[in-house]
């Protein structure tokens, strides 16, 4: 789940890259090599020392100097992409320029959070991540495949609206059945919200049909 999470999630930093083959790439190596060698890493040491934080298992190792600058390395490589996130994110929800004041309020909130306790939450945050998170990949293949079968127009030559209602629509049912699902909750919530979104295609396509034979004389 919190694969699939980031996965979708990478668009962010990918959308930057040179071209498409640079993105690919990219994207192989940090999840397949770095991330694959960190749960590696994270399951061996939870065998071995049945453990599975790394810092407290450099520290049993004798290793206090390592593990305080790997964890705040691993802090500050984590954290300054999540409050770009979230400080993306809710400027262009909010359609505001301010995006100085949407980062400070994002630490801010990221520093109540972890103050208050949130590290005790964080496996159920995870799974949570994993859930409503990767509905939003399957709404943007099916938008990129089905509705503009694999290549997006320039953007000067569309008129975007202010929200795409189809799209949250299905984002929502995606996410609320990922979340209920029994079964591998990311895969369901991707392929549910895929799926709503091309039913709300199909369906808002017909509705215009009838309306344009309607007036028709």
């Amino acid at each position: 789940g919190t694969f699939a999470s980031g996965a979708t999630q990478a668009t962010n930093w990918t959308r930057l890259s040179r071209n498409g083959r640079v993105a690919v790439v990219a994207s192989v190596v940090a999840f397949l090599l770095g991330n694959g060698l960190m749960v590696v890493a994270g399951a061996w040491c939870a065998m071995v020392y049945q453990q599975a934080d790394i810092v407290e298992v450099m520290i049993l190792q004798g290793l206090s100097f390592a593990a305080v600058v790997m964890l705040c390395l691993n802090l500050w490589t984590i954290q300054g992409p999540t409050i770009y996130n979230v400080s993306a994110a809710a400027c262009h929800l909010l359609r505001s320029e301010r995006r100085r004041t949407a980062t400070l309020v994002a630490a801010g909130v990221g520093v109540v959070l972890a103050i208050g306790g949130m590290y005790e939450m964080l496996i159920p945050f995870l799974v949570l991540l994993g859930s409503i998170i990767p509905p939003v990949g399957g709404v943007i293949m099916a938008d990129f495949w089905y509705r503009h079968r694999g290549s997006y127009p320039a953007l000067a030559s569309v008129t975007l609206p202010r929200y795409n209602i189809n799209g949250l629509l299905a984002y929502a049912v995606g996410a609320v059945l990922a979340y209920a699902s029994p079964w591998v909750a990311p895969l369901v919530g991707i392929g549910a919200s895929a799926l709503s979104y091309i039913v709300m295609l199909e369906l808002q396509g017909r509705r215009k049909a009838l309306g344009q034979q309607s007036v028709e004389p």
